[in-house]
């Protein structure tokens, strides 16, 4: 996720990182969702993140897997333990590339192949808008 804008940017899009996560919080912002975006190239620090979460502190899940999205780590396993929903977003669609989710069985939905839209339209799924 960190080289968003950088590499392959005919199939992810030119936005960087640092601006799509300001579209997020904007959005979020806009829908009365606080938001905390965490990203990091390690799946163990994911799940070392998730797994501290304590009960009741958050409501949902939203979560780009990027590189994690067929793993065989932990990762699944984690985000099924979650008392709150997930749901799994992609700017592009892992399928139509041949890329199966490892993590979709465990998430309540996903949103893929609608850009970093899909992000907003996950924020309000949770907001119920």
């Amino acid at each position: 996720m960190d080289q968003r804008g950088k590499s392959q940017v005919e199939i992810f899009g030119p936005e960087t990182l640092e601006q799509i996560n300001a579209r997020i919080l904007q959005h979020a912002e806009s829908l009365g969702i606080e938001v905390e975006i965490y990203q990091s190239n390690d799946e163990d620090e994911v799940v070392a993140k998730l797994q501290q979460l304590e009960a009741g502190e958050i409501d949902a899940l939203i979560i780009n897997p990027g590189g994690f999205t067929a793993t065989e780590g932990m990762l699944p396993q984690t985000v099924s333990e979650l008392a709150v929903p997930a749901f799994e977003v992609h700017a592009s669609n892992p399928t139509a590339r041949g890329v199966q989710s490892t993590l979709l069985p465990v998430c309540k939905g996903a949103i893929c192949g609608f850009g970093y839209a899909g992000y907003a339209m996950a924020l309000q799924a949770i907001s119920g808008t």
